[in-house]
């Protein structure tokens, strides 16, 4: 067993004025006022058959040059996943957004377009600059501030609450939290600054960092939808049960990955039905660590639509990238993503010529059920895949573990272990320090 770290527990919003991811004392509830009104927030109650014969719920994310892309495409996805009408906006005047560490977003709307439209949520991802473009924009801060005058939920993440929220005066007198770094400014825009991985103060929700989305966005479908939807949504995503315990990596048959190549280059190939929150978790953490990841689309144009409609742009087509040598190639899942893969003669190729050359490949989720084995690549090898897939496996010995390595073979289960999985890819590279610096910084460890 290997140990990478740990965090804090989660758990999701109540009706009430519970805890919000017990058993963890630093996730909050606490009713306030609005701070751009003098009305006391009210907790609305609602029948089940009222809410489930209510509106779809309608959400703007806003995004912009430097946005952190886990932060946005995790609380997209998960959104999505319970059924909200998610609306990806542009700060800018082109829908193309260039996020933080390379990773190319297209969204769905300019802000500008939207400003006459209501929501019943606005969730600000961070990064910087992004979270300082989202503070420029007029248009979004009148958005924003008027959702707060009406007492309709708005939250962020990262840098935002601090950067964004802070400086328009949203979060006077409310318990929120942020990025480690911007506390002190957090604090200076006169809210209660707190060291939760998530905050809820009446209509706002709070978050501090890439590790913590996740849990952000269950909080925030928990806060539009209640607890049974919540829990519905977060099962799927193979969350880690209790995240005050140390995480754990399963190898066998240990063998290095160390690599002459400076930087090392890593495939990371996607297509339409990608699950776009691995995908973009295994790109942004190894480019953190400095590798230089080749996004490359197995379909005829860069623009892939992944499967929760969020729409990437992949650095260059399979065609072209196939040219290339490759240190390592890594699949993301996603039912359709993983069938395209799998039809992909020219991927497939490229797969099977790294694993006859004894060079590190990897795939999460479906990709291990529908690419690897039905092409002979987990042939006396020991692997792990989306729960669901895990019966497609001629050897299940070893399912049960969030992240599998077994020789030059790495394996994982879904969404929820992408973090670790992309880390223990970085462990292997670079070794355990390495990994160790990401996870603190992406506040994914404690």
């Amino acid at each position: 067993m290997r140990i990478l770290g740990h965090v804090a527990s989660p758990s999701f919003l109540s009706n009430g004025t519970a805890l919000l991811f017990s058993p963890s004392p630093s996730l909050t509830f606490t009713p306030r006022f609005s701070p751009l009104s003098t009305v006391p927030f009210r907790r609305r109650s609602f029948s089940i058959a009222a809410e489930m014969a209510s509106p779809v719920k309608k959400v703007l994310v806003p995004i912009a040059n430097g946005t952190e892309p886990m932060e946005a495409v995790i609380t997209i996805d998960v959104l999505r996943r319970a059924g909200a009408d998610v609306t990806v906006a542009s700060v800018g005047k082109e829908l193309r957004v260039e996020a933080a560490h390379g990773v190319k977003i297209i969204a769905d709307a300019l802000v500008s377009n939207c400003v006459d439209n209501v929501f019943d949520l606005i969730a600000l991802p961070g990064g910087i600059p992004g979270a300082a473009n989202l503070r420029d924009c007029k248009e979004l801060e009148t958005m924003v501030k008027k959702q707060a005058s009406e007492e309709r939920p708005y939250a962020a993440v990262c840098a935002s609450p601090a950067v964004a929220l802070g400086s328009w005066g949203l979060l006077k007198g409310l318990k929120a939290t942020c990025y480690p770094s911007f506390m002190q400014e957090l604090q200076q825009s006169s809210a209660i600054a707190v060291e939760s991985r998530v905050q809820k103060d009446g209509i706002t929700v709070t978050s501090r960092g890439p590790g913590t989305t996740m849990e952000f966005s269950v909080a925030l479908v928990e806060q539009l939808y209640g607890k049974e939807k919540a829990n519905e949504v977060s099962g799927p995503l193979v969350m880690r049960p209790n995240h005050g315990d140390e995480y754990t990596i399963k190898e066998l048959n240990s063998i290095p990955w160390e690599t002459e190549d400076n930087p090392p280059q890593v495939l990371v190939p996607i297509a339409n039905g990608s699950e776009e929150m691995e995908a973009v978790m295994i790109i942004d953490i190894l480019r953190r660590a400095k590798v230089n990841v080749v996004v490359a689309s197995v379909e005829e144009k860069l623009e892939i639509l992944a499967s929760r409609k969020v729409k990437l742009e992949a650095d260059m087509l399979l065609d072209d990238a196939a040219k290339l040598s490759y240190h390592l190639i890594v699949l993301p899942g996603g039912l359709g993503g993983a069938q395209a893969f799998s039809k992909s003669e020219k991927l497939v190729d490229l797969l099977k010529k790294q694993h006859e050359s004894n060079r590190p490949y990897g795939a999460i989720c479906a990709s291990p059920a529908l690419v690897l084995e039905p092409h002979g690549l987990l042939k006396g090898k020991k692997a792990t895949a989306f729960p669901a897939m895990c019966e497609k496996l001629s050897d299940q010995s070893e399912v049960e573990n969030r992240v599998v390595v077994d020789g030059n073979l790495i394996t994982s289960r879904g969404p929820g272990t992408s973090m670790e999985f992309g880390l223990a890819i970085v462990e292997k590279i670079f070794g355990c320090d390495k990994a160790m610096e990401i996870a603190k910084a992406m506040l994914f460890t404690v």
